[in-house]
């Protein structure tokens, strides 16, 4: 269970990421990744990720996907 987010467990945010949609790079330094994936209960979750190793990633952003970001990996108009 995660603190700000108590009804995602981290094996659905984890579903998610390897189930990933869409996602798009953002102009950072490292790179961010944004991503709209489907979690096992076919929820929508977003997450912002950095590769910080080779085949590595780190995923410090989940929650149900908003708008905002569906717009911007463009799966919503």
């Amino acid at each position: 269970m995660l603190t700000k987010r108590p009804q995602l467990e981290t094996m659905d945010i984890v579903y998610a990421f390897e189930n990933t949609l869409r996602t798009r790079a953002r102009d950072t330094d490292p790179v961010r990744w944004v991503g709209v994936g489907v979690d096992p209960h076919g929820q929508l979750l977003e997450y912002v990720a950095v590769e910080d190793e080779p085949g590595g990633w780190l995923i410090y952003h989940a929650m149900p996907a908003t708008t905002k970001v569906l717009r911007e990996v463009g799966l919503r108009r």
